[in-house]
């Protein structure tokens, strides 16, 4: 167990409600003695509708900064008030736990978990030979159905959350309890977590001012490349430009969908004119709890911390330009709903408010999992993927347009070069040439942006020695990742490989054409003195 997040000194306890009917009620109070001088906790016994309805009537009037809830009465919070919401979620520890103490009651086990089955259960269970039935539930009558349904089946015990433990008890059937201590603390400390960053996020919001909001920086021209991929891709980036539908970017993590966005953006209509919005948001990369608020704005006295007279969200922010929204994989849920909503209606309704605010935005997502997967999962709703695929766009991966590889690393090692104030080698692009083999025969998984970031590293050693030249030798000593891939062809017993790594990279005379005589070039190319380089030119190597 990780300590709880220390608050500031200098700022008061924050206010956790916990919201239980089930046996979830009596540990959420154990655990409570634990953190109560970290926070003020006072427990709701009540669940979903009577839930929400109770948390909005008292928000009107008081302080909460979390509520902390599970299961199916976590989710269905979530949706339906203002405040952020914990939602305690079992370990793969206490499901191994709980599965334990079931087979010690009968080697008929069940288990029923919230909304879908669990798919790493059922390998579990054929690996080690158990008979485990799975069903899942959304609402109290799918529970009691499962539960019938097992029992009819001959199913001994069964697994789940409270709600499922009571309602099993209530049909005559067993039942193992699913949460841990462990996992109800981790609750608690998410919720201490939660609570520090909105109050960091509420500060952050008063400082910052639409109008420091950019237009697009990059456009077609930095889609680089002129293999036959970049060209169909920059040609489909013009296409798309002209529609206002929205699009759904796929590729890989540091490919370039954010820059293929701008693009779409600076090529549309909608860049024309007074330097119309293009408003970026990573949706994995702040909290859940907090993305509702960036996103759909929020009404004064919202949530703790609120800014005086409510916040516009980046719907709004983005009005008349684009909205894109990176890793779009990775958004909640119930957040999916409230955002096909706002495609749907073309208007956004603030947190805590009442009045819809009429929008015109043009929505690019991008995303580098496999959204189709995710919906066939359950974990992406299927009507919202169709609401942001009218448009597709497919980004290559940098190993799939090997063309492109040399001449990116030669502008991008300019590109570093400059920024550090040092001048490249008059001969630079024959030694990146010299260089193409290592660099096309590595995987790239981090695609450009790993590119970059390479040649970047590289240039901090050029700089230092303005001597040294740029060879295959010295490019691996500095990212030795390179040769990793014909090291293990070699080592799996691969002849071309094997030979490839014995046999010379080129004669000195191939380096020596390649440029063009120069003599000083080619000797420190290969690293070597003149007099060195005579003889063996004399020598036929």
């Amino acid at each position: 167990m990780r300590p709880p997040s220390p608050l500031p000194q200098d700022s008061d306890k924050p206010v956790i409600w916990t919201v239980s009917v089930s046996r979830l009620s009596d540990l959420f109070r154990d655990i409570t003695l634990e953190y109560d001088h970290l926070a003020t906790i006072e427990p709701i016994n009540l669940g979903f509708d009577e839930a929400a309805r109770h948390i909005r009537e008292r928000m009107a009037t008081e302080r909460c900064d979390v509520v902390i809830a599970a299961g199916s009465n976590g989710a269905y919070l979530k949706g339906r008030v203002s405040v952020p919401v914990v939602n305690a979620k079992a370990s793969g520890f206490d499901l191994l736990q709980a599965l334990s103490r079931a087979r010690k009651v009968s080697t008929q086990v069940g288990v029923i978990s919230y909304q879908q089955p669990l798919p790493e259960l059922a390998d579990f269970a054929a690996t080690f030979g158990l008979t485990i039935a799975q069903r899942s539930y959304v609402t109290r009558e799918d529970a009691r159905a499962a539960i019938k349904e097992m029992q009819a089946g001959g199913i001994g015990v069964i697994v789940g959350a409270g709600l499922i433990t009571d309602l099993a008890e209530e049909a005559g059937v067993n039942s193992v309890f699913l949460y841990s201590a462990a996992s109800i603390r981790q609750a608690f400390d998410d919720a201490l977590e939660v609570a520090r960053l909105t109050q960091l996020e509420a500060n952050r919001l008063r400082r910052r001012p639409l109008e420091d909001l950019r237009p697009a920086r990059r456009g077609l021209n930095d889609l680089r490349g002129e293999s036959g991929a970049m060209e169909r891709l920059r040609q489909t980036t013009v296409l798309y430009a002209r529609s206002p539908a929205t699009v759904l970017i796929e590729g890989e993590t540091g490919s370039g969908k954010e820059l293929v966005a701008q693009a779409i953006h600076r090529e549309g209509p909608r860049s024309l004119g007074a330097n119309r919005p293009f408003v970026a948001v990573n949706c994995g990369a702040i909290a859940e709890s907090l993305l509702e608020s960036e996103l759909f704005g929020h009404e004064e006295g919202a949530f703790t911390g609120a800014r005086r007279g409510g916040h516009a969200g980046l719907f709004e922010a983005a009005d008349g330009g684009t909205l894109f929204l990176d890793e779009i994989g990775e958004m909640p849920l119930a957040l999916q709903t409230r955002l096909l909503r706002v495609l749907e209606e073309r208007e956004v309704m603030r947190v805590g408010g009442t009045r819809p605010v009429p929008i015109a935005v043009r929505v690019i997502s991008a995303t580098h999992c496999d959204l189709e997967a995710r919906v066939g999962e359950g974990r992406f709703r299927a009507d919202l993927f169709y609401r942001l695929a009218v448009l597709r766009l497919a980004v290559p991966p940098l190993r799939a347009r090997v063309p492109d590889i040399a001449p990116l690393a030669e502008w991008s090692l300019k590109g570093a070069l400059a920024a550090l104030g040092a001048r490249p080698h008059p001969n630079l692009h024959a030694e990146v040439t010299a260089c193409a083999p290592l660099l096309e025969r590595y995987r790239w998984p981090g695609n450009v942006r790993e590119l970059r970031n390479l040649m970047e590293r590289l240039a901090l050693f050029l700089a230092a020695e303005p001597l040294q030249a740029l060879t295959p030798s010295f490019l691996l000593a500095i990212a030795p990742e390179l040769g990793r891939v014909d090291a293990e062809l070699a080592a799996a017993g691969s002849a071309p490989a094997a030979q490839a790594l014995a046999a010379p990279e080129e004669s000195v005379a191939q380096v020596l054409a390649r440029f063009g005589g120069q003599r000083d070039a080619a000797a420190r190319h290969l690293g070597i003195s003149r007099t060195t380089l005579w003889r063996r030119l004399k020598a036929g190597a």
